[in-house]
């Protein structure tokens, strides 16, 4: 799109400036930059740390990786013909958005639903499957992407930027829908781990430790979004509210590789993909239904120490749960059955 020619007799509204327009969208740009660098740092540290990873996480990883990248190639693109290109020149928001500024709104929302969705996960595994709680998290990330993919093709439908006030409603039901997302996540995931207690002041310190975890990684991106609706809905013909959309993908992207590099290594090993190996969760006995008897078929007959009580039980089975989530190791030696090898985060 050519520069607009700044003789017409066509004036922006007295409300937009060069700092809450050209400004807001270099400096989310730059902190978009900054944290996409953080995305690698942690995508590097990742793949050195864990190349036994399954190939799924790997996957997952690289998809995340390339539509950060891309995210981040909008988000420049746009910038620099609002900042550069059309520099001085206010009339260019009197006409319709350029397309990047569009499409990274979809990238984003597709980012941010991949880390959702697998945060839910976090809480089937904590929730030993709980179907309600993993559902509604699920649909209100789906939900989330379906709204801000809307959005983005009505905007790309717009006569003028200064006007995207029209859409206040179908964009902050998707910021409202991401927020709940996360606070539903959080709180799914401290009430669960709760349960997790056994006692035991190791276990539960490990347990306050993920709960508080989980609550700052929901806290973090809930309060951008929150705040990208307010300033939406109070300044929508500036660029202010799009400065912070343009880096709440990277928190997404940003908390969900934490969460993957901080899982501790059992024995100098990540999360194995090797055949013939059995998941360590099979290591420990279930309580029946009707007793505190342990199933002997789940529980291999060679291990050197079995749980007697159900207090031994609960704190084994926290182990197990912590061990699936911070390390999912698998193992093929069942010589080494002693609780003392579970690793914790």
């Amino acid at each position: 799109m050519p520069s607009i020619d700044t003789s017409t007799a066509l004036i922006a509204p007295v409300s937009v400036t060069h700092d809450n327009t050209y400004g807001a969208a270099f400096i989310g740009t730059v902190v978009s930059a900054i944290l996409f660098g953080v995305v690698c740092a942690q995508t590097y540290t990742y793949l050195n740390r864990y190349p036994l990873d399954r190939p799924f996480y790997k996957i997952l990883v690289g998809v995340l990786w390339v539509l950060e990248l891309v995210h981040s190639i909008l988000v420049s693109h746009a910038s620099y013909f609002y900042a550069i290109t059309n520099w001085g020149n206010s009339l260019v928001l009197l006409f319709p958005p350029i397309w990047s500024l569009c499409v990274q709104v979809i990238l984003g929302a597709i980012a941010g639903a991949i880390v959702k969705i697998c945060f839910a996960m976090r809480v089937w595994r904590f929730s030993n499957g709980n179907r309600l709680v993993t559902g509604v998290i699920i649909v209100l990330a789906l939900a989330q992407l379906v709204v801000a993919c809307i959005y983005a093709t009505r905007t790309l439908q717009l006569e003028s930027v200064v006007v995207v006030s029209r859409l206040k409603v179908v964009g902050s039901l998707s910021l409202s829908l991401g927020t709940a997302t996360d606070i539903v996540t959080a709180f799914a995931l401290c009430f669960f781990l709760h349960g997790l207690r056994t006692g035991y002041s190791k276990d539960d310190s490990l347990v306050n430790r993920l709960t508080l975890y989980a609550v700052n990684t929901g806290i973090l991106t809930s309060a951008v979004s929150v705040a990208t609706m307010i300033l939406y809905n109070l300044m929508p013909d500036n660029f202010i509210f799009m400065a912070l959309y343009f880096v709440l993908s990277k928190l997404y992207a940003n908390s969900f590789l934490a969460t993957l590099n901080t899982r501790r290594v059992l024995r100098g090993r990540g999360t194995d993909a090797e055949t013939n190996t059995v998941p360590t969760f099979l290591m420990v006995g279930k309580l029946t239904k009707h007793d505190n008897q342990f199933q002997d078929h789940v529980y291999p007959p060679s291990a050197s120490r079995v749980p007697q009580t159900k207090e031994d039980m609960l704190r084994s089975q926290l182990e197990v749960e912590i061990e699936q989530e911070v390390t999912v190791t698998r193992d093929s030696h069942f010589e080494h059955h002693d609780f003392k090898n579970v690793s914790f985060a």
